[in-house]
């Protein structure tokens, strides 16, 4: 599923325009990876948080020449699902 998908389902189960539907999800999103790029945590209640994590500096390797690449330390978003959201996604399987 893609963003407009969503759009148009939100806008028909609603009755809204879906400009209206994908100007509000875009703000949605819009606001999630502004507090979580400031290193604040979003949590929506029976959904999930999205937050920062951070990742130990390790070596890679070029998947093209094998040559080793050092990787610093650095910061990452993360996404955890709500026990809710589990629970709902396991009934589904």
């Amino acid at each position: 599923m893609r963003r407009q998908d969503a759009v148009r389902h939100i806008s028909r189960k609603l009755g809204v325009e879906a400009a209206q539907v994908r100007a509000v999800m875009e703000e949605l999103l819009e606001f999630v990876q502004e507090h979580v790029a400031r290193g604040e945590r979003v949590d929506f209640r029976g959904f999930g948080s999205f937050f920062l994590r951070w990742r130990r500096p390790r070596m890679a390797r070029n998947p093209r020449t094998g040559d080793p690449v050092p990787l610093g330390e650095r910061q990452v978003p993360a996404f955890k699902p709500s026990p809710k959201f589990i629970q709902r996604v396991r009934q589904q399987s």
